[in-house]
Formats: structure tokens, C-alpha cells, sequence
């Protein structure tokens, strides 16, 4: 595996540059976000045609990752699309000044390659090394995978339609999923991947790779997730009441 990895990071490394040059090209660093998705896909890809194994986890796993990330780019692609460069980004091209270039490239696209080949150590290790036939917890795994999908595919078209509707216009999203929690598609790409461990667990030697799924989580939770988003609208009083009625991750029903 260790092989495969090196090949992996060297592949992602140059994804990144290349990303990084568009980024450039555009002036907008925010492509970094329809990157994301198609760097699991490229790092799972690497994996497979690397290692050489066409057993069904590996295929399962493949097939999976790449579902994900595909749906996820475009996505992301249709909803920046005629938009200015997000307001995150905007607001480190400020912070950052002449250091802007350099700090992009390490800090948001270098690093971006880091973690997501941390995120798919369970995927890296699934595809690369042989494994008992498909059973049961493959089976419960898949099952946590598609529950995970299902709330960030459906939360985030859910509210790409309630943006197009110019009624909406400054308001706060609170229908469909987002009626029982405040970041469906959040908690989606956790659980996602959580299900896609279980799948890898079957394989030997591979509880190790726990760390992907604890770095997704602890990203989401306590990094560039949630609390970048809600100290958006921290000064918003529709929010705070939103807030108050609405679970902050896992799904409940809204309180009264």
C-alpha cells in the first residue's frame, strides 16, 4: 500500500498545481471547491489501476468515490456558475495580500490534496489489498453510504431550488431536509463516509485507516464546515431562530 500512496500523492500533487493554474487563470481560488470532489475520484482511480485488484469491494469502493465526487463537481460547478469568487476566498485574498499567491498554493490547494489522501486512506487500502468476498457489513456499510448520499444529493439540490427563486432572497433555508437539520449535505458527507470505512473494515489490517473518516468529521464540525458557515450569519435574527427550533448535524424533529 505504501507504494500505491506514494504514486497517489504524486498524482494528486500535480491535480493540485493544475487546479492551482486555473485558479489563477480565473482569479478565483473557489475552484478549489469543484476540485475537492474530483480529487477523491482521481486518488481512488490511481489506487486501482496502481494496485491491479478487480475484486468486488475494490470495484464497490471505486464505483462509490467516484458517484460521490462526479455528482459533487458538478454540483458545485453548476452552483458557481456567473457568481463571484465565494466569500471565503475573498476575504483571505484581502487577508493575505502580496503572500496571496503562495498561500494559495500551499494553503488551499496543496493542503487540500493533503487531507483529502487522508480521507481516502479506507478507499486506498480496500482497492489495494485483497479481502474476504462481500458480506454483511459490506452490505450495512453500503447501506450508511447511501443514507449519506441520499441527505447531501437531496439537501443540495433542495436548496439550489430554493436560490433560484428570487422570493428567497436573503432568506433562511428551513424546508425539506433542512427543516430537521441545519447542514443536510454536511451530515451527508459524513456519514457517507463513515459507511465507506465499514465497507474497507472487511479488508485486514485496515482499522488504522479510521483516520479518513475522523478527519472528514473533525473538518466538517470544527473547521471549514459548519462553524465557517454559521458565523455568516451570526448577526442574522432569522437564523438565531432557526437555530433555536433546528438540530445543528444530525437530523431531529424541529423543536416548537
Amino acid at each position: 500500500m505504501l507504494k500505491i500512496f506514494l504514486i497517489q500523492s504524486l498524482v494528486i500533487f500535480f491535480y493540485a498545481v493544475t487546479w492551482f493554474f486555473i485558479a489563477v487563470a480565473k482569479n478565483r481560488n473557489d475552484v478549489a471547491d469543484i476540485a475537492w470532489g474530483g480529487g477523491f475520484v482521481c486518488a481512488a482511480l490511481t489506487a486501482y489501476f496502481a494496485a491491479g485488484i478487480n475484486e468486488a469491494r475494490a470495484v464497490l469502493v471505486l464505483l462509490l468515490v467516484v458517484a460521490w465526487g462526479a455528482r459533487l463537481m458538478l454540483h458545485i460547478g453548476i452552483r458557481n456558475r456567473g457568481k463571484p469568487e465565494d466569500h471565503r476566498y475573498r476575504a483571505w485574498r484581502k487577508e493575505w495580500g502580496s503572500a496571496y499567491l503562495v498561500r494559495s498554493f500551499l494553503q488551499v490547494f496543496l493542503l487540500q490534496g493533503f487531507l483529502l489522501l487522508v480521507i481516502s486512506l479506507p478507499v486506498t487500502l480496500a482497492i489495494s489489498r485483497s479481502g474476504p468476498p462481500l458480506a454483511l457489513l459490506d452490505g450495512v456499510g453500503f447501506c450508511i453510504w447511501l443514507l449519506g448520499f441520499s441527505f447531501e444529493a437531496i439537501g443540495d439540490f433542495q436548496l439550489l431550488q430554493f436560490k433560484k427563486d428570487p422570493a428567497n432572497k436573503g432568506r433562511i433555508m428551513n424546508i425539506g431536509l433542512w427543516r430537521y437539520t441545519r447542514h443536510p449535505n454536511y451530515f451527508g458527507e459524513v456519514t457517507l463516509w463513515w459507511g465507506t470505512f465499514l465497507i474497507c473494515l472487511s479488508v485486514p489490517g485496515s482499522l488504522w485507516t479510521v483516520a479518513g473518516p475522523l478527519t472528514i468529521t473533525w473538518l466538517i464540525l470544527r473547521v471549514s464546515g459548519t462553524p465557517l458557515l454559521e458565523k455568516r450569519y451570526v448577526d442574522n435574527p432569522e437564523y438565531a431562530e432557526y437555530i433555536k427550533r433546528t438540530s445543528s448535524f444530525f437530523p431531529l424533529p424541529p423543536k416548537r
